[in-house]
Formats: C-alpha cells, sequence, structure tokens
C-alpha cells in the first residue's frame, strides 16, 4: 500500500511535469477565443484579421511603407502580401507606388477613413477580452510572455542547423 505522502509527492511531479503542457493549451484556448472575437468585429467592416494587420501597420508608418518594410511586419507568409494589397488596392483603401527600386504602400483617403474609425474600435474591443484582468495582472501578463518570447526567439537563434554528423557523436 503506498502511503498517502508518497502518492502526494508522485500526483505534485506529474502535475509540475504537466504544467507545460496545460500552460501552452491554456494559451492556445485564450488565443483563439479572443481571435475569434477580433474576427467576427472586423467582419462589420469586410476586413480579414490580415487585411486589417495591413491597414493598421501602414497607418502606424504615418500612412506609407515600403512593400519590403510592410512584409517584414506582416503575420503571414511573403507570398500572401501580394493577394492581400490587390484586395485592398481594388476597395480603393490602399495605392501602390513605384520609387525607385522600391514599391510604396500609401493609404488612398477611403484607408485613412477606415482606420481612424475602425483603430478605437478594435483597440476597444482588444480592451474588452482583457477586462477580466485588472491593470496589475495584464502587466504581469505582459512580462511574463514578454520573458517567454525573449527565451524562445534566443532559443530559436541559438540553435544550429540540423545535421547529425556521425563522427561528432564519437568524439564526445
Amino acid at each position: 500500500m503506498v502511503d498517502s505522502r508518497m502518492r502526494g509527492e508522485r500526483g505534485s511531479h506529474e502535475v509540475m511535469r504537466r504544467l507545460p503542457i496545460a500552460l501552452w493549451l491554456r494559451l492556445a484556448r485564450v488565443f483563439h477565443q479572443v481571435d475569434r472575437t477580433l474576427i467576427g468585429h472586423l467582419r462589420a467592416w469586410d476586413l480579414s484579421l490580415a487585411q486589417f494587420d495591413v491597414l493598421a501597420r501602414v497607418s502606424a508608418a504615418d500612412g506609407v511603407i515600403t512593400q519590403q518594410e510592410l512584409a517584414d511586419q506582416l503575420l503571414v507568409t511573403k507570398g500572401n502580401v501580394c493577394q492581400l494589397l490587390d484586395r485592398l488596392e481594388q476597395r480603393g483603401l490602399i495605392e501602390r507606388l513605384q520609387s525607385g527600386r522600391a514599391n510604396l504602400i500609401r493609404l488612398t483617403c477611403a484607408g485613412r477613413q477606415l482606420c481612424t474609425e475602425i483603430l478605437p474600435a478594435h483597440e476597444a474591443a482588444i480592451e474588452a477580452q482583457f477586462a477580466a484582468l485588472s491593470a496589475g495582472e495584464q502587466r504581469e501578463l505582459l512580462a511574463l510572455l514578454r520573458q517567454l518570447d525573449r527565451s524562445l526567439t534566443i532559443d530559436h537563434d541559438s540553435r544550429a542547423p540540423c545535421h547529425h554528423d556521425p563522427q561528432e557523436a564519437d568524439e564526445s
């Protein structure tokens, strides 16, 4: 018969071993809930999250950004950038201009007007998603997520290319 103290220690170890999995699942769940709400919010303006991201980034760049700078900042593949820009240009929200070897993306009057309307509304929708946390809790969560993000970036950047050299294994 296992004494309750041993069961408690084993249970505690099991929880600690599974804690990262529980954290990852909770983080994914919260992300999907917030994402789903924000996507629904953007439907009122007939925009996808990726299209909104383009408009917000061009707006943040004072209404003009190079296509390369935009592609580097977006959370989509570079192949999708042209499709996004095509759709926004067809709607009259952006225009593309050639400037030497760079393609500039500029908000049109309609694009600036939409950003003036949608950005505050979108920020309010995001704030509402986090209203269950106090300002202090939000700061703490942000600090923890930043710490995790930095450690993952450092880990990712420090990894050597994946290759296996059997001679290296023999030498160690």
